[in-house]
């Protein structure tokens, strides 16, 4: 095999992603080291060219700052219109996406990436509208400095002291298809500043004392260049593995796995831990080891926690909150080994106040259980902040004054016993005593408490019980090394009590996610439809979050339909139009993100297996409690739309089969319904014809019994073509959903009626009425109950001899009315009496004429549509009965008495 050949997994990889590349919009970044540097020029330089070649370019945001030979380049240029936000009592102007999505030009400029919005905009950063024009297709010019990289914000701010406000993440800069790096000399660019070409003049004396120092700028020159060539190298790199000019050696591939917790200063962490992972073009994994500690965390401490998370996620870090059942060293070991992790980030630990012997950091477990792991410490920049007495009282541990009091209690209570026994029992036994105390207090207070209590049940056995009594001076040095013991066991056991008390909270509230979780989809296999699955999901989720909880599915012409509870108050515009932003771009957005902030609830894509299936809206009672949610709550609100997600998908998908497999169905019963009727239409219609032309052809020649004759023969069947037209418009109406027109009826009124209708047809038929008198009258459509009973008549007539009556009878019961039409015919055939009611289904029987299959099958259409039923069945006499019923729901109206 060839050294050089490429590896054709990674071959087909890198040629779609080339693809990628060169179907989507592209995106340009005019880089530079600082302000001034001519990023802005050179941008509007290039879109100059452009629109020379024909391109259709649109400022949408260029900053000219008032220079001159920057305003003579915007010549010819189109302004997309601003749009105007008010911002504390005045008027400000935005970039307005919506405009530009409108406008959609090949180019758009967007100076200045790093730009935060206004609030009230779409977004709250600039590069978040730039990545919606580039998704609608639309390429994009914009601009950065060095400085507003994310990964490189504390690296700044240790150069120049100057912390950067506006950041973006890093990922922009990897997503970009070109940079350009605008580079002049240092000298060059504190010239421009003394000219004013920067910044006014009381502003560039400032600057220039601060960040335009030469050597901060020298520094940062080196980091525009550094950053720089790092994507150049990334774009050699890909073009050798598409030609198969690279070694193996590079797919051994390194994984970078970075420890955050809740300080602050892991936020240092985390950007090191990007710089790395860009440098070596690896992946790279933040975790967090989830112990009893968490419980006792401050609402300070929880939000730097999600802060931390946040920046890795924006940065490209993949998340993970893991468990802590073992030491933490060990967890975050398994952890690594089980994702093949190469190199472990972490902090360098806080000096430990006991001795080196006694103390063991993280970094001394994780270089003690691994010998094929690099360990990297980073020493953190910014110090921990101390907590606040605030902080402290809302860390979850649930102190309170009354603790130390019944703490107190205790140890009166254990003194008193132990006067009680008085000599009896010796000093040993009285330390039994006390300690028995600091265990209650520390099995039911926690630590602090049961440390108060160790020290009160000290100087209680030194003052009572220690020679000299009533005294607290000890008469002998060996009950020091007790009160010692004491001290320490009672530290000991009150750290040992309160850790098992935080595993038990943390355990018990991983139980009822887990339940939660379990009892939604307990509750989703249980459930049929997704109406009821929507119902059941806002119901279970709302109880859980505490929240108003929402469901939009998209209905015709794409756009969303909420759906939620009926206690709640619907929806609005703004919030509908969040969602239908989730829907379309297939992001979070809303309460607690930083796109859309304003809204009043989080919106969540419910993704499922074949793509997007609508939008999940969680609008909590507090909105604080969302933006101050822990990771792993949040995780579990993804987790509760995930399995939302699927059994929506999975219901839609199967009504849509069901629905599918309908109109196949009745597409086929069309079919077969042209295919059956085409005989019965033609045999009347040839009858017709040939009567007709008898009587034109020899009109001189017959004798007038003849012509009554062939008369006779067209109005039958005309009758019988007519009944058949009939059938056929009946059958369709039932097909689409037939709308009842329901009326109080008189069953002998509508059997009279039928039998005058059937006169024509059956003129010497004899008919036999049992119809009492008494009758309640029933609620139906009296057009087509009339019908059923003409087509179970005409079925009598046809299928009976001419010389036996046909048997009309009627009675009632509690709860229905039934009316019974018998022949004196050959019967059903044998095990048909259920088929004989579906479509084209016909039998032979005797030397009748045969229908078209369609009047018992509309007769059962009819009842089912007014919740009656239709039965046939053999007499033993002979002949066939078919009964219909029709319920007696309600009572009819009481008529007023004329007088």
């Amino acid at each position: 095999m060839e050294p050089n050949r490429p590896d054709p997994d990674d071959l087909l990889k890198s040629v779609q992603e080339e693809e990628a590349r060169t179907t989507r919009a592209r995106l340009k970044i005019f880089f530079g080291m600082a302000p001034g540097v001519g990023k802005t020029f050179a941008m509007l330089q290039d879109a100059q060219l452009r629109m020379l070649e024909g391109v259709d370019v649109v400022a949408g945001v260029v900053e000219t700052h008032g220079r001159a030979e920057t305003m003579a380049l915007t010549a010819g240029l189109e302004f997309l219109p601003k749009k105007q936000l008010p911002y504390r009592g005045v008027q400000l102007e935005e970039f307005d996406v919506a405009a530009a999505l409108r406008r959609r030009p090949a180019l758009i400029l967007m100076d200045e990436l790093a730009h935060t919005n206004v609030q009230g905009s779409l977004h709250v950063k600039r590069w978040q509208d730039v990545f919606d024009l580039l998704e609608a297709g639309i390429d994009v010019y914009s601009t950065v400095n060095v400085q507003h990289l994310e990964s490189l914000k504390d690296t700044v701010a240790q150069i120049t002291g100057v912390i950067v406000r506006e950041s973006i993440p890093d990922t922009i800069l990897n997503r970009a298809d070109q940079i350009e790096l605008v580079d002049i000399p240092t000298e060059e660019l504190l010239e421009r500043l003394k000219e004013g070409k920067v910044y006014v003049p009381d502003q560039a004396q400032y600057a220039s004392e601060r960040f335009f120092r030469k050597g901060n700028l020298l520094a940062l020159r080196e980091l525009a260049l550094r950053r720089t060539a790092q994507h150049v190298d990334a774009d050699m790199r890909r073009y050798m593995e598409t030609q198969g000019l690279k070694g193996k050696t590079w797919a051994a591939g390194e994984r970078i796995l970075v420890c955050i917790n809740s300080k602050p200063r892991s936020a240092s962490l985390i950007r090191a831990g990007r710089r790395m992972a860009e440098s070596m073009g690896a992946p790279w994994i933040a975790v967090y080891v989830e112990t009893g500690k968490h419980i006792r965390y401050s609402d300070e401490e929880r939000a730097h926690l999600e802060d931390n998370l946040r920046l890795a996620e924006r940065l490209g870090a993949e998340t993970e909150v893991i468990q802590g059942d073992l030491s933490t060293g060990e967890d975050i070991l398994a952890f690594a080994l089980a994702h093949n992790v190469t190199r472990i980030i972490l902090g360098k630990p806080t000096r430990s106040r006991l001795p080196a012997f006694m103390s063991n950091s993280l970094v001394d477990d994780l270089v003690r259980l691994t010998s094929t792991i690099e360990i990297h410490v980073i020493p953190g920049e910014t110090p921990a902040a101390p907590k606040s007495r605030r902080g402290r009282a809302s860390s979850g541990t649930g102190l309170a004054p009354a603790h130390f009091v019944w703490g107190a209690v205790t140890v009166a209570v254990m003194t008193g016993i132990c006067l009680l026994v008085g000599r009896r029992f010796e000093l040993a036994d009285h330390v039994m005593i006390y300690m028995l105390g600091i265990l209650l207090v520390a099995t039911r207070f926690g630590r602090l408490p049961s440390l108060a209590a160790a020290g009160l049940s000290v100087l209680s056995l030194d003052f009572f019980f220690v020679p000299p009594v009533r005294s607290f001076v000890v008469g002998d040095l060996k009950h020091i090394a007790t009160f010692a013991v004491m001290l320490l066991a009672g530290a000991v056991i009150g750290n040992l009590t309160e850790r098992i008390r935080a595993q038990m909270r943390l355990a018990r509230t991983r139980e009822q996610r887990l339940r939660a979780l379990f009892r939604l989809s307990r509750e989703l296999t249980r459930t049929f439809g997704s109406q009821a699955m929507m119902d059941v999901s806002i119901r279970i989720l709302a109880d859980h979050f505490q929240s108003s909880i929402s469901i939009s599915l998209p209905g015709p012409g794409g756009r969303l339909v909420a759906h939620g509870d009926a206690k709640a108050p619907p929806m609005g515009e703004d919030e509908l139009g969040v969602a239908q932003w989730v829907y379309d771009h297939h992001e979070a957005a809303g309460l607690g993100t930083d796109t859309l902030p304003g809204a009043h609830a989080l919106y969540l894509p419910l993704k499922g297996s074949h793509g997007l299936i609508g939008v999940l809206g969680i609008q909590p009672l507090d909105a604080s409690s969302l933006e101050s949610m822990e990771p792993d709550q949040r995780h579990l609100m993804e987790a509760f739309a995930n399995h939302t997600a699927l059994a929506l998908e999975r219901t839609i998908l199967s009504e849509k089969n069901l629905d599918t497999q309908r109109r196949m169905d009745r597409e086929q019963v069309r079919s077969a319904l042209l295919s059956s009727v085409s005989h019965d239409l033609s045999m009347p219609l040839a009858g017709i014809t040939s009567a007709a032309r008898a009587l034109l052809e020899n009109d001189a020649t017959l004798t007038p019994e003849a012509r009554h004759q062939l008369a006779g023969v067209i109005h039958d069947e005309g009758h019988q073509l007519s009944r058949l037209v009939t059938n056929l418009l009946d059958a369709t109406r039932l097909e689409s959903g037939v709308e009842l027109k329901k009326e109080w009826l008189a069953l002998p009124d509508l059997v009279q009626s039928a039998l005058a209708r059937l006169k024509p047809l059956m003129p010497d038929r004899a008919v036999t009425l049992d119809l009492p008198p008494n009758l309640p009258r029933a609620q139906a459509d009296p057009v087509l109950l009339e019908q059923v009973l003409i087509n179970l008549l005409e079925n009598a007539h046809r299928y009976s001899p001419p010389d036996q009556p046909i048997e009309i009878k009627a009675w009632a019961t509690e709860r229905a009315l039934t009316l019974c039409v018998s022949d004196h015919g050959p019967g059903i055939p044998e095990d048909q009496e259920e088929r004989i009611f579906e479509k084209l289904v016909r039998f032979q029987q005797g030397e009748s004429r045969l229908g078209a299959g369609l009047g018992l099958a509309i007769c059962k259409g009819v009842m089912d549509a007014h919740g009656g039923k239709i039965q046939a069945s053999n007499r033993p006499q002979g002949g066939a009965s078919f009964r219909i019923s029709l319920p007696l729901e309600a009572k009819p109206p009481v008529m007023p008495v004329e007088e």
